[in-house]
């Protein structure tokens, strides 16, 4: 009796299968995000110090101030938690015409800036996307602007766009509040730059470490599938042997199948029986059992309590009528309560389980546009029953 050749084909369809599943699976790129990093930028600035930033927030030609060369550099930590160390400094100079604090400025002014913020990373709340970076932050610097020095409280909103692990683009918007409002007014400074950052730790992104946790999965499953190949193998090679060896062989494989068939059988008949009971029948957007489905499941209890070894399985369904995700949350509603009346009869939770399929299994043409009557809608909700184990 040669059943090693069977055996080997199955090795060898499953490895394949899960072979062409895992390099579907395998971690890319893609799965991996930055987490930490130094970052460096180099950039300009522009300046809107009209003393009506808010008003005229575009006004680019009569309050907008930039120098034609690179005038803002920083220099910062960002760290795994989202949070960001940075340090500015920045340069500008106030045009002669411009309109500066409500005035128009009669001659060339400098400006001078240096800033530290801290900011924080908001892909840590909508989820990384790998090249858009949004960040919004707080800080205070020192300003000298209109032959005035201040003090300011700061304000940042921008966003970091990767073209790769180290290069992208920076831009961003930073409110400056005098701390001094006496002798000096409040501006807006803009900035767009060229970002590099170094030292950079990557890590797994959420669904990379999903896939990284199903690879893992897969590999055990495959070692238990070997494994348990192998001891299929060994026995298969002993009771050859033992069958050989004995004269009987034929009327013990004869005994043995008609068993297994009787078991078949049995199991067969059991489920006929369950089915007989027919299923729960729900009313219309309710999950609640009447008493006649108690009655039904009082009898599938009965059944159990006389089959101690048998586990079901309960499967909940609903009719079209509905949204999709509101029916799929009724049907498990459903799959619940059907479960929780048979286990408060003492039927243990570990001798039977639930499904719920929403208005995907419809017993009927009822479907979504499709004109029914309730009694064909009616036969769409409903719990019933098959055999896990036996």
């Amino acid at each position: 009796m040669n059943i090693s050749k069977p055996l080997t084909l199955l090795v060898v369809a499953f490895f394949s299968f899960a072979l062409t599943y895992a390099q579907d699976l395998e971690l890319t790129k893609k799965d991996s995000i930055v987490q930490s990093y130094w970052l460096v930028s180099l950039g300009t600035n522009v300046v809107d110090d009209s003393g009506d930033e808010f008003g005229k927030l575009f006004d680019v030609g009569d309050a907008w101030n930039i120098v034609p060369y690179p005038s803002r550099i920083s220099f910062g930590r960002y760290f795994k938690n989202g949070l960001g160390l940075e340090a500015i400094g920045s340069y500008n100079k106030y045009k002669e015409g411009k309109i500066v604090d409500n005035n128009v400025n009669p001659e060339d002014v400098d400006y001078w800036g240096l800033d530290f913020r801290v900011s924080y990373d908001l892909n840590m709340i909508l989820g990384h996307t790998g090249f858009f970076d949004p960040y919004v932050g707080i800080g205070a610097g020192y300003t000298d602007a209109n032959n005035q020095g201040r003090g300011t409280y700061n304000a940042v909103l921008g966003f970091r766009t990767w073209l790769s692990d180290h290069w992208g683009l920076d831009f961003n918007s930073t409110g400056k509040w005098a701390m001094d409002t006496e002798n000096a007014t409040n501006h807006m400074q803009h900035a767009l730059g060229v970002a590099y950052r170094f030292d950079v730790e990557k890590g797994l992104s959420r669904k990379g470490e999903e896939k990284l946790a199903l690879l893992q999965e897969m590999e055990k499953e495959q070692q238990r599938v070997q494994d348990s190949i192998a001891k299929a193998e060994e026995e298969a090679r002993l009771l050859a042997e033992r069958l050989q060896k004995e004269k009987e062989a034929a009327a013990l494989a004869a005994a043995k199948k008609a068993e297994r068939e009787a078991e078949e059988a049995r199991r067969d008949a059991l489920q006929t029986k369950i089915n007989d009971l027919g299923n729960v029948y729900f009313m219309l957007n309710s999950s609640y059992l009447t008493s006649k489905d108690k009655e039904l499941l009082d009898q599938l209890v009965a059944i159990m309590e006389d089959e101690p070894n048998l586990i079901i399985r309960v499967t909940a369904h609903t009719d079209s009528r509905g949204t999709e995700k509101y029916n799929q949350w009724l049907s498990e509603r459903r799959a619940e309560r059907t479960v929780d009346y048979v286990t408060s009869k003492g039927i243990s939770e570990d001798r039977i389980s639930h499904d719920a399929f929403g208005e995907t299994q419809l017993l009927n043409e009822c479907a979504d546009g499709v004109y029914c009557t309730e009694d064909k809608h009616a036969k769409n909700r409903r719990s019933d029953f098959e055999i896990v184990e036996f």
